[in-house]
This record gives C-alpha cells, sequence and structure tokens, in this order.
C-alpha cells in the first residue's frame, strides 16, 4: 500500500495531479477543491489510498490524513465505490460531510455529485455512528486508534465491514483513548471468538 507521497507538481487537471518521485511522474486522482489548489512546480505531500483492479492500479490522494481516512470508510458503505467517495469529497472537506451524515441532513448529501437519494440514505443508515467520529470536536486520537485495529483486523482477512463492526462492538461503553490499539485488537478478536 501507498500511504503517503512527497514531491514536485508537474501537472494539474481538474480532478488529476502528476507528482514527480525520484525522476517518476505518479499519477494522483484527486478531489477538484485539491487539483485547483496547487502550483506546478511546487513541493507537496499527499496522504494515498491505492485501489487495485484486475485492469488498473489507482492512486487517489489528499492533503489532509483525516480526508484519506474518511475516504476509506466512505468505501466501506454497500454502492460507493472511489469515484462516487472522491466526488463527494471534491467540494466538502470530510468535517462537513460527516457532519450532514451524522445529522442525517438527506438534503446535503443528495447535492454531492454520483450520490442521490438513495446513496444519501445508506450513507445515513451504515455510516451515522462511525462519521461523528469526523465531526468537529471529536478526538482525533480516538479515530486513529480504531483506523489502525481495523487495518490490522483487515491484514487478519476480516472484511473491512466485519472489521468495523468488530472494532464499534469493543469501543461501546469504553473510552478508546485509554487503551492502545493492540489492546483494542485483543479485544475485537477475543469478542468474535466468544460467539
Amino acid at each position: 500500500m501507498i500511504s503517503s507521497i512527497t514531491g514536485m507538481i508537474k501537472s494539474a487537471t481538474s480532478n488529476t495531479i502528476v507528482v514527480e518521485v525520484g525522476g517518476i511522474g505518479v499519477l494522483i486522482q484527486v478531489p477538484n477543491r485539491i487539483a485547483s489548489g496547487v502550483k506546478i512546480g511546487s513541493i507537496e505531500s499527499f496522504y494515498t489510498y491505492l485501489v487495485v483492479r484486475e485492469d488498473a492500479l489507482t492512486l487517489f490522494g489528499f492533503t489532509d490524513i483525516t480526508d484519506r481516512d474518511f475516504f476509506e470508510l466512505l468505501l466501506s458503505v454497500t454502492g460507493i465505490g472511489p469515484k462516487v467517495a472522491q466526488s463527494i469529497l471534491s467540494t466538502s472537506d470530510s468535517e462537513v460531510v460527516a457532519a450532514a451524515i451524522s445529522n442525517g441532513n438527506l438534503k446535503t448529501l443528495e447535492s454531492f455529485p454520483g450520490l442521490g437519494k438513495k446513496g444519501a440514505q445508506r450513507l445515513v443508515l451504515e455510516l451515522k455512528d462511525k462519521a461523528a467520529l469526523f465531526s468537529k470536536g471529536h478526538s482525533g486520537k480516538e479515530h486513529a486508534i480504531k483506523n489502525q485495529v481495523e487495518n490490522a483486523l483487515q491484514g487478519l482477512g476480516y472484511s473491512a465491514k466485519d472489521a468495523a463492526n468488530m472494532v464499534s462492538e469493543v469501543s461501546n461503553g469504553l473510552k478508546i483513548d485509554d487503551l492502545s490499539a493492540a489492546e483494542i485488537l485483543k479485544l475485537a478478536l477475543k469478542t468474535t471468538g466468544s460467539k
């Protein structure tokens, strides 16, 4: 997995940029708001997410790690692929979208390109509790730990949805900030093993 890239911006379109890293130009899909803000020739850093398909390797990039993590969360929703997730983040950052999901603001969600009424309802249904992690004032440490544990569970063979459910089950009633990622992972595996 390519987690981040730093290099010189060689070119940009409305939703892609080319970053030169060690003499190699890497094409990164980015939200419009990011592509319009980069300057050719400047050195920039991006937090990235690699999508592997049969016919392509596509790298999606964000200037903020929270946006990248929220992009991953959006991908866990049934029927939301990388292009739709990117379009959701094209005009607003993760905090704004998360607040709309947490508050069940369907009108705002339906305004995002490629989402529509059913997609907006699905986002609220599947992410209402998880989106609160990205809302203003929530502990960034808690989100980072949960994300780390979910990634570890996926590395052990659990699906993204199962991993998220396991972490969610463990975190109910616990203050995640007080536990390490390893302790949460053990609890998640123990909880699953007891079923």
